[in-house]
C-alpha cells in the first residue's frame, strides 16, 4: 500500500472526536474509497492504548552547527521577523504523493533532516536588543483520543505511524518547539523563496561548509562509491536485461536506501549514444557491449547532503581505441581543473582550466573550424562548447547544485576558499546524428565527476577512491565483474 493510499474497508470520516453514530459524507469530494466509521468502531478506537512514556534525547551532533547559522541569520536581519517554512507535500497523482523532504534551508538552520516533518516553520521572532526568540513550529503528535489519530490518512499515526512530540524534538535539536496551531503570519514577515535577501543570504551562508557538512559529504561519497561497485559486479546481469538502464538506476537506488535517504537527484544511467544526451534520466535503453554507459549518480545520506559523482564505463570491460582517446582528453581536463583549483582562485578558472583542454583536443582532431585559440576567445569562440556545454564545477551540498541563489560575484565570480566543496566534472559528448565529427566518435559520450573540498593549499578529491583513469576503470571491472 503506497503511503497515502488508505483501506477501503478501515478508512472513514467521523464528525467528532467522541463516538458518533456513522454519518453522510460531504458531496463536495470524491468519496469512492471512504465509509463511515461503525458505532463500534467510534466507541473503542481511543481505548486499550499503553502509555507511551516521553524520553528526551539528547541533541543531535549538528545541533550547535544549527546554532551557529541561526546566529549569523539573526545577524545579518535586525529587527526582522523571519519565516522560513519547511514545505509541504506534493502531489504525485489523485491521493498520492512525493515522499516529503524539506526546504535545504530550513533543514540547515534547524539540523532537522530526512526525519523533519512537513507544514514546520521556522520563525525569527526580533526582540529589543536587535537578536531573535527562534522557534520551531510543527504539528505535535495527536493524542489518540482524537479523530485525527485514526482519520486523517495524512497525518495521523495510525496510518504514517509515530509524529515526534513537541518536547522531544526540542531537546533534539536544541530549539524552541511550539504547536503549529500557535504560529500566526503577520503583515511585514520577510519570508523564504518569497524575499529575495534572505533567499540569497542562506543560500550563501552554504558556500563554505563547517565540520559537520564536511564529514557527512565524505560519507555520501563514500556510499555512493559503493553503489559503483554493486554497478560494475552487476554487468553482466545489467546486459542480460532489455531495460538495461533500469537496472542500473535499481542497483544504485537499493544502495542508497539501504544505507542513505535516497538519491540526491535522478539517477543518469546513460548507455551508448544516450550518454550525449546531458540530463539523461528516462533509463530505459538497453546496456549493449562494445558501447560506454554514463552513471552519474548520487547518494544522499539520512543528513540530506548528497554527493554527485560520475564515472563512464565500458560493458565489454574495455574501452576502444577512441573511446580511450575520448576518455583520456576528458580525464587531462578534469585534471587540468585540479591542478588550478586552490584557495584565492576565482571560481570560473576551474572551468576555463578544463575549457583550454577541450579546445586543444578537438582542434587537433579537426573538429573545430578554427584554432583552439580562437575557439576560446571570450566573445568570438565557443566553437568546442558543441562538444561540452555545460559548466565543469558547481557546489554541492544539501542540494546537488547547492547555493544556487547566491550572487554571481559571490558564485562564478567568487574566490575559492577552504570548506567550499564542488564538483569537477567535464566531458565530451558526440551525438549520434552530429555530422560535424567522424562517424567513429558519434554516439559516444563521456563523463568524469569528482567532488573536492578546498583545503589550505589545493583541493582534495573526495572521491579518489571511485576508480577514475582508463587503466583504472578497466581494471575495476576485471575484479568486480569476476
Amino acid at each position: 500500500m503506497s503511503t497515502n493510499e488508505t483501506d477501503t474497508i478501515a478508512e472513514g470520516v467521523a464528525s467528532t472526536e467522541t463516538a458518533q453514530p456513522p454519518v453522510e459524507t460531504p458531496p463536495a469530494e470524491n468519496q469512492n474509497r471512504k465509509q463511515p466509521f461503525p458505532r463500534g468502531f467510534l466507541d473503542t478506537i481511543s481505548t486499550g492504548w499503553a502509555d507511551r512514556p516521553e524520553q528526551l534525547p539528547p541533541a543531535r551532533a549538528q545541533a550547535p552547527y544549527a546554532a551557529a547559522r541561526r546566529d549569523a541569520v539573526s545577524a545579518a536581519f535586525p529587527g526582522k521577523r523571519l519565516v522560513l517554512p519547511a514545505g509541504t507535500y506534493k502531489q504525485r497523482s489523485n491521493d498520492t504523493d512525493y515522499p516529503f523532504r524539506a526546504h535545504s534551508a530550513f533543514s540547515h538552520l534547524t539540523g532537522w533532516a530526512s526525519d523533519s516533518v512537513p507544514d514546520s516553520v521556522l520563525v525569527f521572532e526580533p526582540t529589543g536588543d536587535q537578536g531573535h526568540d527562534v522557534t520551531l513550529y510543527l504539528r505535535e503528535r495527536a493524542d489518540r483520543t482524537t479523530a485525527e489519530f485514526y482519520d486523517d490518512a495524512t497525518i495521523g499515526e495510525f496510518w504514517i505511524g509515530p509524529r515526534p512530540a513537541l518536547a522531544g524534538v526540542a531537546s533534539d535539536l536544541g530549539l524552541q518547539t511550539a504547536h503549529i496551531d500557535d504560529f500566526d503570519a503577520r503583515e511585514g514577515d520577510v519570508i523564504l523563496e518569497k524575499d529575495a535577501d534572505l533567499t540569497r543570504f542562506v543560500s550563501e551562508l552554504r558556500l563554505v561548509k563547517d565540520d559537520y557538512e564536511i564529514a557527512q559529504l565524505r560519507l555520501a561519497v563514500e556510499v555512493t562509491g559503493r553503489g559503483f561497485d554493486d554497478i560494475v559486479s552487476d554487468l553482466d546481469r545489467i546486459v542480460e536485461t532489455p531495460r538495461g538502464e533500469r537496472a542500473v538506476e535499481g542497483i544504485f537506488h537499493h544502495r542508497a536506501r539501504v544505507e542513505g535517504n535516497g538519491e540526491g537527484y535522478d539517477t543518469i544511467a546513460a548507455s551508448g549514444p544516450h550518454a550525449c544526451y546531458l540530463h539523461w534520466t528516462r533509463n530505459d535503453g538497453a546496456v549493449v557491449p562494445g558501447d560506454l554507459v554514463l552513471v552519474d549518480a548520487g547518494v544522499e545520506v539520512d543528513s540530506l547532503y548528497t554527493a554527485d559523482i560520475t564515472r563512464t564505463l565500458p560493458v565489454s570491460g574495455t574501452f576502444t581505441d577512441v573511446q580511450r582517446k575520448v576518455y583520456e582528453t576528458v580525464r587531462e581536463a578534469a585534471d587540468a581543473a585540479f591542478a588550478v583549483a586552490k584557495p584565492g582562485v576565482k571560481f570560473r578558472a576551474v572551468h576555463e582550466a578544463a575549457m583550454a583542454v577541450i579546445a586543444q583536443r578537438t582542434a587537433e582532431w579537426g573538429l573545430l573550424p578554427v584554432s583552439a585559440e580562437e575557439a576560446l576567445d571570450a566573445d568570438r569562440g565557443g566553437q568546442h562548447r558543441r562538444y561540452m556545454v555545460h559548466g565543469t564545477s558547481h557546489h554541492l551540498g544539501l542540494d546537488v547544485h547547492d547555493c544556487a541563489q547566491a550572487r554571481r560575484e559571490m558564485y562564478y565570480d567568487g574566490i575559492l576558499e577552504p570548506g567550499m566543496v564542488f564538483t569537477i566534472e567535464p566531458g565530451l559528448y558526440f551525438q549520434i546524428d552530429d555530422l560535424t565529427v567522424p562517424e567513429e566518435y558519434r554516439g559516444i559520450g563521456v563523463r568524469i565527476e569528482d567532488d573536492v573540498l578546498v583545503t589550505e593549499d589545493g583541493v582534495e578529491n573526495l572521491s579518489a577512491a571511485i576508480p577514475r583513469t582508463a587503466d583504472e576503470v578497466e581494471a575495476w571491472i576485471a575484479r568486480l565483474r569476476s
